[in-house]
């Protein structure tokens, strides 16, 4: 690959409804130097349009991973980005398109990187972006600021590309002092987390307001490792025992 470090960059597209979107996607990415495209249940795909969209980028197509649920396709990525154009009730850690593309070249350096794509209609959830360790927005015209799926694509793995480019000869540390946990292993905490305090009595179930939305924000911040992930994992099995034995 003519940048290396552009292959561990997954592209997830989700909730995909045209096709013609999926082929114009895989168009941008090859253009740029990127080949890891994941959907999450698009509504057709495989599809004709898709193939005849894509043009010379049908290697892209058939190298398409599918999956059932976006918590799969971004499983063994340790650091996720969610492209959004509104602002949330709780502000997310944000970047504009060239500041995320920095970022995320800075992390693929000792990581698997997901940068995710909502659905043409609505973009993501909320419960979607709750998984994303923060947000991307394109500088867009404020008075129109509605942007194709693939024109979306085609920005931000631009601005890879350049933060790539910009990046050659910069080498990563032979043994990186950070490398962020695996999306799998952080949600299994999250919900370590949430039974604790639901255990204690900290979360009420029936009433839970913003209490997780916003301990993910302060997590997502974080971005802890593997090892420091297994340490609050350990504080939250004290904290069982301690409370099984109370009762």
């Amino acid at each position: 690959m003519e940048l290396e470090i552009l292959s561990k960059i997954k592209v997830v597209l989700i909730h995909t409804t045209h096709p013609g979107n999926i082929g114009a996607a895989a168009r941008a990415m090859k253009t740029m130097g990127l080949t890891q495209l994941r959907l999450v249940t698009p509504r057709y795909f495989p599809h004709d349009e898709a193939t005849a969209r894509a043009a010379g980028a049908i290697d892209i197509l058939d190298s398409t991973q599918v999956y059932a649920t976006f918590a799969e396709a971004i499983a063994d990525c340790g650091l996720v980005l969610g492209v959004s154009a509104r602002l949330r009730t709780i502000a997310w850690p944000q970047w504009d398109a060239r500041g995320a593309g920095r970022h995320i070249i800075a992390a693929a350096q000792n990581a698997q990187v997901a940068l995710v794509f909502g659905s043409e209609r609505v973009g993501l959830s909320n419960e979607e972006i709750d998984r994303c360790h923060g947000l991307v927005q394109i500088p867009a015209n404020s008075e129109y600021a509605s942007l194709n799926l693939a024109a979306a694509v085609q920005v931000l793995t631009y601005e890879l590309r350049v933060a790539a480019l910009a990046a050659v000869g910069v080498e990563a540390t032979a043994r990186p002092e950070h490398v962020p946990a695996d999306a799998q292993d952080v949600e299994r905490f999250y919900e370590h987390l949430r039974q604790t305090l639901v255990d204690v009595e900290f979360l009420d179930p029936e009433n839970p307001r913003q209490l997780m939305r916003r301990v993910r924000r302060l997590f997502n911040r974080a971005l802890p490792d593997t090892m420091e992930l297994n340490i609050l994992r350990g504080i939250l099995a004290a904290v069982d025992a301690k409370n099984a034995k109370a009762r």
